[in-house]
């Protein structure tokens, strides 16, 4: 089945709602890893909701639900670090520092599947570079924030290669059951560590306000929502389509916290110089990648 034009608008809508996780960051009261708990918390419920809707089988042999709860707590230290950096920075910091996920993933990659790193990978690496140190040249003090970023980033390629693997075993829905049960268990038994060693004002798991209203959409939209659609469009449209788009997602989130948080979000033009490289590398990826892949290799005649 070919992929409609309403398809496209889809994608493009789910990507945008992603790039809104780090806003609905600022928007909440609570600390990072008291955010990713109940976002977890929610996110897992959600898709034990849809599988008891569904009637479906949600256990896994007890070793596989292992693997797939460690892929869990690797999926918690992410959004821990991706929280805490929009905290300790702002959303475009933090968002900058995401859009080197992608291009984490062509060294980590290689790694886990014992390949060759590829020519074009390391000069889009070196690339990448070249814009971080623009940014950290001109926004030295947003420095601890954007090293959490590109922490979380790193971590988000890791659990991205890993899952690759886990989806040729169970269905999508089951590893984002016990991936997100994972998060939230890896989150709760990182609390004492962070009530006494990090924080100066201890646990914080009261909502304030609206925090469960944006705890929900966070959760539900975008988690369980933005996951199942984008499971769905994966049938009818390219995972080259799917890959390139998602990459926008720091644009579509620097734009929207600009608009939404105003003078708080606004850097200097060299930060947007930074972030202007980072992208352009982080697009240009897969369509080298793309490029790579369909070269045939000439047979010689002799």
């Amino acid at each position: 089945m070919k992929a409609s034009i309403k398809d496209y608008l889809m994608l493009h809508f789910i990507v945008l709602i992603w790039g809104v996780t780090a806003i609905l960051g600022l928007l909440i009261s609570l600390a990072s890893i008291e955010l990713v708990f109940y976002r977890t918390l929610i996110a897992s419920s959600g898709v034990a909701l849809i599988f008891l809707f569904k009637k479906e089988r949600l256990l896994l042999p007890f070793d596989q639900m292992i693997k797939v709860v460690l892929v869990g707590f690797v999926i918690g230290l992410h959004w821990i670090l991706f929280f805490w950096s929009a905290r300790v920075s702002t959303a475009s910091v933090c968002l900058a520092g995401m859009a080197t996920t992608s291009l984490w993933t062509a060294f980590v990659e290689p790694i886990f599947n014992r390949t060759k790193i590829k020519w074009y990978e390391v000069a889009l690496g070196l690339m990448v570079i070249s814009g971080l140190l623009v940014i950290f040249s001109f926004e030295s003090g947003y420095w601890f924030g954007l090293s959490m970023a590109l922490a979380s980033a790193l971590l988000a390629a890791v659990f991205s290669v890993l899952n690759s693997r886990l989806a040729h075993k169970h269905s999508p829905y089951q590893i984002t059951f016990y991936e997100m049960a994972g998060a939230c268990l890896f989150s709760l038994l990182f609390m004492p560590i962070y009530s006494n060693f990090i924080s100066t004002e201890g646990l914080k798991l009261a909502w304030e306000g609206y925090d469960w209203f944006w705890l929900f959409i966070l959760g539900g939209v975008c988690t369980v929502y933005a996951f199942s659609v984008s499971v769905e469009l994966m049938k009818r449209v390219s995972v080259f389509t799917i890959n390139l788009t998602i990459n926008l997602e720091p644009v579509y989130g620097i734009v929207l916290a600009v608009l939404i948080f105003g003078e708080s979000e606004k850097m200097t033009p060299q930060f947007y110089l930074g972030t202007a490289i980072i992208l352009v590398s982080v697009l240009t990826y897969p369509v080298l990648n793309y490029w790579n892949k369909r070269r045939k290799p000439v047979r010689s005649l002799g």
